[in-house]
């Protein structure tokens, strides 16, 4: 009798960031159930955040396993236990925590000397990757976390120079070469892409990302064609990359328990879950949820005016502030961004969660009726799988782009008005104004267009889920992709 064949095995190397972890850890449990062995390289306090679903889904019979190496905090200056970037209290420490994952180089050469994986699907902030599967002689796919529309900005920002012709920061100039008419601002692009022309080393990184992408095997993207059609055709035809779209992938995310504990499976708490059963208690479409993300940084001030905003709106609200240590240590920085009283004012109106929240459950309930989102990836894609519109406030890196898909290419939200893009933990000098925050969550929740949004939205809702599905576009491209794999011939 012939023996089976062993399992296509893949080594999945997500970088240390909650945004990027989560995406990655979800990719992995859908190549599991397409019969691939998965293995996740990770280090150890990170692994803690999803050892939970891995082992439910071992448990379920699928081929998916940890494989951990030690994080080299002493060798980069940082104490011990600063391991994923939500820890981080400091840009110096910021910098301190990539200079870590760059020494992660020779543990990766090891790992995969050691396991034999078939394929390498690492993150896209590790340009070296590329080298490293080169050398033990295996493909390595780049995971990109972000829209298409994202990569086609950075692409026609570096490719074609416009913010040379831009005499100030506000001067709007149109993004060149790419599908649709977006405008822009020097002020709203990454620092990174604002210094390139005069900083030699950023510049250099840019390009090292660039050239990494272009010599890998391929760009795996958390994105499906219905969602950004003429940018996933602009990004294959145009820009002539090999890419297959597999989102949303957080779709795989079934159950309750998943769903529950995603992104951190220590952080469940009662008071986290009794959010769920005030959710119950509000009519369909009349709460507007309020997140920026596990790692994005607003002034004490801005909150503030964001306060105002939520109260004079009028509207039903769940907020979620991140904890950081100084949190921990200060208590009476409370006062310093919420207006004096408004927790009193605002009970049972509105609830202030502090820390991590179920935001895939709070999303799919049927009272949520808006989404108040910094505009990261996994946010928006989570944001249109449960059907809900968007305010959106973009605070950094390629969260400007992202905001154009949503405002202006698919027309499900509504821009704040923010105008700058800053480097993290950085007070920026324009602030949005409770007037702006008011008549945007207003128009989103209430106004003439926001039947339209919501009805744009849940269209999208049933592309997505439909994209999954087998016959779907994104499942169609994940079966091309392993069959090229299982094949040789990626």
């Amino acid at each position: 009798m012939d023996s089976k064949p062993d399992p296509l095995h893949i080594l999945f190397f997500p970088h240390l960031a909650h945004g990027h972890m989560i995406p990655t850890i979800d990719m992995a449990r859908v190549f599991a159930r397409q019969g691939v062995k998965a293995t996740i390289l990770t280090t150890h306090l990170n692994a803690s955040f999803f050892s939970k679903v891995i082992e439910r889904d071992r448990e379920l019979g699928f081929e998916i396993d940890t494989v951990m190496i030690k994080f080299p905090s002493v060798e980069a200056g940082l104490p011990e236990g600063i391991e994923n970037i939500s820890s981080i209290t400091s840009q110096e420490m910021g910098y301190k925590l990539f200079k870590a994952v760059s020494l992660l180089q020779q543990p990766l050469q090891q790992v995969l000397e050691d396991c034999h994986p078939n394929c390498l699907v690492a993150d896209g902030m590790f340009p070296w990757a590329t080298e490293v599967a080169r050398k033990v002689g295996i493909p390595r796919l780049v995971f990109y976390g972000t829209s298409y529309l994202a990569c086609c900005v950075l692409d026609s920002i570096l490719r074609y120079e416009p913010l040379k012709n831009v005499t100030s920061d506000d001067q709007l100039f149109e993004v060149p070469g790419i599908p649709d008419k977006i405008m822009m601002t020097r002020l709203q692009q990454a620092a990174e892409l604002r210094d390139s022309g005069t900083n030699t080393e950023t510049t250099v990184v840019l390009h090292k990302l660039l050239e990494a992408e272009i010599t890998s095997s391929g760009v795996i993207m958390n994105s499906f064609q219905e969602l950004e059609p003429a940018y996933v055709r602009h990004y294959r035809k145009t820009l002539g990359r090999k890419t297959w779209h597999i989102g949303p992938l957080s779709l795989c995310n079934n159950d309750i328990e998943d769903k529950l504990e995603r992104g951190n499976a220590n952080a469940v708490s009662t008071h986290r879950v009794e959010c769920l059963i005030w959710l119950d208690s509000k009519k369909p479409n009349s709460v507007l949820y309020i997140c920026f993300g596990s790692v994005s940084w607003i002034s004490p001030t801005q909150l503030n005016e964001l306060a105002k905003g939520i109260e004079a709106s009028g509207v039903d609200f769940i907020w979620v502030v991140r904890k950081t240590n100084k949190d921990e240590e200060e208590e009476e920085d409370k006062e310093e961004w919420l207006p004096k009283g408004f927790e009193e004012r605002m009970k049972g109106k509105g609830l202030i969660i502090r820390g991590w929240a179920p935001q895939l459950l709070i999303l799919d309930h049927e009272a949520i009726g808006g989404f108040l989102t910094h505009c990261g990836w996994n946010s928006i894609l989570e944001s249109i799988t449960a059907g809900v519109p968007m305010v959106t406030w973009p605070l950094s890196n390629e969260q400007f782009s992202n905001e154009k898909l949503v405002t202006d290419i698919v027309r499900v939200g509504v821009g704040i008005g923010a105008q700058e893009c800053s480097k993290w933990m950085e007070s920026k000098k324009l602030l949005v104004t409770k007037e702006n925050i008011t008549s945007a969550i207003s128009q989103l929740m209430v106004g003439e267009e926001a039947n339209d949004m919501r009805n744009r939205a849940s269209a999208l809702k049933w592309m997505a889920k439909r994209a999954v599905e087998e016959g779907g576009s994104s499942h169609s491209d994940l079966k091309a992709l392993l069959d090229g794999l299982r094949l040789n011939s990626i």
